[in-house]
């Protein structure tokens, strides 16, 4: 395991301090403990001089390769990984570099919905050192999605927070805006929540997974912290997308994901594989 130079004091806070910072869209909601159903999907630490430490889930696709969101890679100098499943502050982690698919950034869509970060929302690390984990995340093959039936069954795994913090007068007061960040808090642990996809065929649908977060419906999502995190074939290994990002803060209704199946990105992630 590599540390960052001469920077263990802040390395040992760092998971303390990334929800408060992570990334646009983002913790699993109505979801349940995974256990060990996805051991291969992790906590992904990314730092920059500026920015300082920002946390996101990711995906082990090969021995050292973890796939993550493009939003989440994007700017790091260093990131580093830990598959573990439940994730204290000072955790170890392994690691390697980050890269951003060269598309990722003004999105085509932008001003119909969608922001314009979210294009080509793909990201990887590469790590120094092959953790030890049982199995790996699979990637589809081309066009998996297109060939899926409106409702197919999709899994969302990641380390997002739970929960809200209300403001509740003598226990427990928020800090001051910028929402919505400040309004999460949650000890890491890898999650998982049931969701469908909502239509196959949509205006952005070639980029684009929309997927049900709708409680009510008996529905989980991504939130904030769960962004790069796997969105899978139901009851499979094969992830077709990553989370990327939400509609509202409250992280219900629906959520979009980058896809994974498209000839652009995977060509482009099979430049890391081994």
């Amino acid at each position: 395991m590599k540390t960052l130079p001469g920077r263990p004091a802040v390395i040992a806070t760092a998971l303390l301090l990334v929800v408060a910072v992570a990334a646009p869209a983002s913790a699993i909601t109505n979801g349940t403990p995974d256990g060990d159903g996805h051991p291969y999907v992790g906590v992904v630490v990314f730092w920059n001089a500026e920015r300082g430490f920002w946390s996101c889930s990711g995906s082990l696709i090969a021995p050292r390769v973890v796939l993550t969101a493009g939003h989440c890679t994007d700017g790091a100098l260093m990131a580093g990984a830990t598959f573990e499943e439940h994730v204290s502050v000072g955790a170890p982690l392994n690691w390697g570099s980050p890269y951003t698919h060269p598309d990722h950034g003004e999105s085509p869509y932008a001003g119909s919905g969608l922001p314009a970060y979210g294009f080509r929302d793909i990201g990887v690390v590469v790590l120094d050192d092959a953790p030890s984990v049982s199995r790996t995340a699979q990637l589809p093959t081309s066009g998996l999605v297109n060939t899926l039936e409106n409702k197919s069954a999709i899994d969302y795994v990641g380390y997002g927070v739970k929960r809200q913090l209300k403001n509740v007068p003598g226990k427990y007061t928020p800090p001051p805006p910028p929402p919505p960040r400040w309004r999460w808090t949650d000890p890491f642990d890898r999650m998982v929540a049931l969701s469908e996809l909502v239509s196959r065929d949509f205006r952005q649908s070639d980029d684009y997974l929309r997927l049900s977060q709708n409680p009510s419906h008996g529905k989980g999502g991504g939130c904030f912290g769960d962004s790069g995190g796997p969105n899978l074939q139901g009851g499979t290994d094969i992830v077709l997308g990553v989370t990327s990002f939400g509609t509202n803060v409250n992280c219900d209704g629906v959520g979009y994901s980058s896809r994974v199946d498209t000839p652009e990105v995977l060509d482009w992630i099979d430049g890391f594989m081994p």
